[in-house]
């Protein structure tokens, strides 16, 4: 039985649409580079933004998960600055270090997820990017 490859070069997806290992590689790298992003300059979408544009057209699944990932980290910046601004009145300090480990903890179950092949959707996020 022999692969077709598509004029891209990459084989096409596998029977069921289930991703090929490549694309679930890329789709935890979405996830994963927001927390990069995030410890090297406090912008954690620019991560998910740059995979999202690169690799959009190239597989459907990996351009899902790098929107899913912009749209969570879109959020989780919004959440950020509304605590930072609450932190006038105290709440925000409480609700800083909340919004950072659930970033934290959510793209790292996204990722995981997403190495598996599963199409990961964050629980509380604004989906601006469709």
């Amino acid at each position: 039985m022999s692969t077709t490859f598509d004029p891209v070069g990459k084989p096409p997806e596998k029977p069921g649409g289930t991703p090929s290992q490549d694309d679930r590689t890329w789709g935890m790298l979405a996830h994963l580079s927001s927390l990069v992003a995030a410890a090297l300059g406090g912008m954690s979408f620019l991560g998910p933004l740059i995979i999202w544009l690169i690799k959009k057209d190239q597989s459907a699944f990996v351009g899902d998960q790098a929107k899913e990932a912009l749209n969570f980290q879109i959020a989780c910046t919004i959440a950020m600055l509304v605590s930072f601004a609450l932190a006038f009145v105290i709440v925000g300090f409480f609700l800083l270090p909340l919004v950072a480990i659930g970033n934290l903890v959510f793209s790292i179950i996204a990722a995981v997820e997403a190495n598996k092949g599963v199409a990961y959707r964050y629980p509380y996020t604004i989906r601006l990017i469709n």
